[in-house]
C-alpha cells in the first residue's frame, strides 16, 4: 500500500481520483507547522503541495520512505530541490494544466483595454453617462505581438488567429515551424514592439529577460499601442513603464504580475490608464481542478510505475552507470553551455557523438547532459536529464545519438553538433586524466579550454596586434585575464580565441571589444 498525504488544499476532483485508485492509501492534514509535517511525514511515499507547504532540508531529512514531493501549479519556490536531489526525492510539477488559464486572462485584459472596461464601469457608479469618453478600439485586424512563444504564448496565437488578428511572435530559442504550426509571424525584438499593437508577455523570469521590456523598446511602441504582463513581474521595467503611460508613448497597459508583490506605493498606481489584478493568472475553478487532477494522475503514475512525468531533479542512476557516465555527461553540459551562447538563431536539431573509450558511456544520459546546458538558461522551468528531452521537443529541437569506438588523436570525445536553419555549430571535448575535462575543438578551430568560470569567446582576424588590443580594453576595465588559448587559423585567415576572466564582462564592454577593427564577434559564456 502507498501512502500519500496532502498538506495543502487540492481540488475534490484530485483527491477522488486519488481514492479511486488501488493501492493507494489518502491522508489530508492541512495547515501544518513545520515542526507537525516532521513529525507526520515520516511514513508517507508521497507529498502533494500547493504553495502553501515549505519542504525544507529538514522536512526531507524527516521523511524517511518519501520518494516524491508533488506540486501542483508550477512554481516550486518553496521546495528545496537539491536537498530533495540529494535524499532522492523526486519533484514534479504541472507547467501546462494552467496554461489556458493564464493565456485567457492576457486575452481578457486585451478586450478590456479596448473597450476601456474598467473607466466605463467607474464612470457609470460613479452616476456618469460618458459615452463619447469611453470609444474603444476593436480588435480585429490589428497586430498582436507576443514575447515569449511556449505553451501560453502558444495558446494566446491560436486564440487570435480565431479573432481575425494578424499574430507575430519572438522567442529566440523555438524553431521556426512552431511559430507557423500556430498560425503565427516570426520577427525579431525590434520588429515586435514597432509593429505592435497590443503586446503580450509569456516568457519566463531569467536574468536575460529581466527587463526585457525597458525605456527603448516602450520608446519605439506606437502611442497607441497597450502592453499586457500576465507572465512574471521583472519583465517590464516599471519606472520606464510608468514613464511611457504618463507621457503618452503606449497608450494603456494591464498588468497581473509586479516587481514587487502587492505593488504597494508603486507610481503606476496614480495612472488611469493602466489596469491592475492581483496575479490571478492560474486562479480560476478550472485551473485549480486541473492541476490537482493533474498531480493526482502524475503522483499514481510515479508510485506504480516509475515514470516520473514533469520530474524536475535528477533521479539516482546505478552505481555503474554514473561511474561510466558521469565524466561524458559533465563534458556535455559544458559543451551544451557553451553552444546555447554561441547560437544566433533558434536550435532545430542537435547531434550528440560518443568516440572511443566514450562510447563505453550510456548514451541517452550524456545526450541530455548536452540539453540540459543547451535549455537551462532559457526556460523558466527547472531542466535536468529527467525533463530536458521533453523541453526541447516542446521548444521544436530534434535529437540524435551516434557511438563509435574508432577515433584519432583522444583516446575519448564527446562531440556536440547544433543546426541552426543554415548554420552548424559543433564543439567536442574530452578528458585529461580520465578526469580532468577540455574542450578541444570549436567549430573546427583546435583549441585546448577549461569549462569553467566566464569565458570570452572572440572570433578575429588572425593578424598581429589583435590579442593585444583585446587584451588591453580589458586591462584598461580591470577586467583580469586568468587564461587564454588561440585557436589556429582558418585558410580565410580567421581565428578564435578563448579567454578566462576574472568577472562578468558588461554588455557595453563587449560592445567596445566588437568594435575593434579585427574582431568579428565577441561573446560571453557562463559556466
Amino acid at each position: 500500500m502507498k501512502k500519500i498525504l496532502i498538506s495543502d488544499k487540492l481540488a475534490d476532483a484530485g483527491i477522488n481520483f486519488l481514492n479511486e485508485q488501488e493501492g493507494i492509501q489518502v491522508h489530508i492534514e492541512t495547515g501544518m507547522t513545520p515542526e507537525q509535517l516532521c513529525a507526520t511525514i515520516a511514513d508517507y511515499d508521497a507529498l502533494l503541495i500547493r504553495s502553501d507547504t515549505k519542504v525544507t532540508d529538514e522536512v526531507l531529512q524527516a521523511a524517511k520512505n518519501l520518494k516524491l514531493v508533488g506540486r501542483a501549479g508550477i512554481g516550486v519556490d518553496n521546495v528545496d530541490i537539491p536537498a530533495a536531489t540529494e535524499q532522492g526525492v523526486i519533484v514534479m510539477n504541472t507547467p501546462d494544466a494552467n496554461a489556458t488559464t493564464t493565456a485567457e486572462l492576457a486575452l481578457a485584459h486585451m478586450f478590456s483595454l479596448s473597450r476601456n472596461l474598467p473607466k466605463a464601469d467607474k464612470s457609470i457608479r460613479e452616476g456618469k453617462w460618458e459615452r463619447s469618453q469611453l470609444v474603444g478600439a476593436e480588435i480585429s485586424n490589428k497586430t498582436l505581438a507576443i514575447l515569449g512563444f511556449g505553451t501560453i504564448g502558444r495558446i494566446v496565437a491560436k486564440r487570435a488567429a480565431g479573432l481575425n488578428m494578424r499574430v507575430i511572435a519572438y522567442d529566440p530559442f523555438v524553431a521556426p515551424d512552431i511559430f507557423a504550426e500556430c498560425g503565427a509571424e516570426r520577427v525579431d525584438l525590434d520588429v515586435l514592439v514597432k509593429q505592435a499593437d497590443y503586446l503580450t508577455l509569456h516568457c519566463p523570469l531569467l536574468e536575460q529577460t529581466r527587463g526585457v521590456i525597458g525605456a527603448e523598446q516602450l520608446a519605439a511602441m506606437k502611442n497607441t499601442a497597450m502592453i499586457i504582463n500576465c507572465a512574471r513581474g521583472g519583465l517590464i521595467d516599471e519606472t520606464a513603464l510608468y514613464h511611457a503611460l504618463k507621457n503618452g508613448e503606449i497608450a494603456g497597459a494591464a498588468l497581473d504580475v509586479y516587481e514587487n508583490e502587492p505593488p504597494k506605493d508603486s507610481p503606476l498606481l496614480e495612472l488611469d490608464n493602466i489596469v491592475f489584478t492581483p496575479h490571478l493568472g492560474a486562479s480560476t475553478r478550472e485551473a485549480q481542478v486541473a492541476v490537482s487532477v493533474e498531480i493526482a494522475r502524475q503522483a499514481v503514475t510515479f508510485l506504480k510505475t516509475g515514470e516520473a512525468v514533469n520530474a524536475l531533479n535528477l533521479p539516482r542512476l546505478s552505481a555503474d552507470d554514473l561511474r561510466k557516465s558521469q565524466p561524458y555527461m559533465e563534458i556535455a553540459t559544458s559543451l551544451g553551455k557553451v553552444l546555447a551562447g554561441l547560437a544566433t538563431q533558434p536550435i532545430e536539431r542537435v547531434k550528440v557523438s560518443l568516440l572511443g573509450k566514450a562510447a563505453d558511456a550510456e548514451a541517452r544520459s550524456v545526450s541530455t547532459a548536452a540539453l540540459v546546458g543547451l535549455l537551462e538558461s532559457h526556460v523558466s522551468t527547472p531542466v535536468n536529464s529527467v525533463n530536458a528531452e521533453n523541453i526541447a521537443k516542446r521548444q521544436g529541437i530534434s535529437l540524435t545519438e551516434s557511438k563509435t569506438d574508432k577515433i584519432s588523436g583522444y583516446l575519448a570525445l564527446v562531440e556536440v553538433k547544433i543546426y541552426c536553419g543554415d548554420e552548424e555549430i559543433s564543439l567536442a571535448g574530452t578528458l585529461l586524466g580520465d578526469k580532468h575535462p577540455r574542450i578541444v575543438y570549436i567549430n573546427g578551430y583546435e583549441i585546448e579550454v577549461i569549462p569553467e568560470g566566464v569565458l570570452l569567446v572572440t572570433k578575429h582576424i588572425d593578424k598581429p596586434g589583435v590579442i593585444a588590443a583585446i587584451s588591453t580594453v580589458l586591462g584598461h576595465a580591470n577586467i583580469n585575464i586568468l587564461r587564454m588559448q588561440v585557436g589556429i587559423a582558418d585558410e580565410e585567415g580567421n581565428a578564435i580565441a578563448v579567454i578566462s576572466v576574472s568577472e562578468k564582462i558588461e554588455a557595453a564592454l563587449l560592445q567596445e571589444l566588437c568594435e575593434l577593427a579585427a574582431v568579428e564577434s565577441a561573446i560571453q559564456i557562463e559556466l
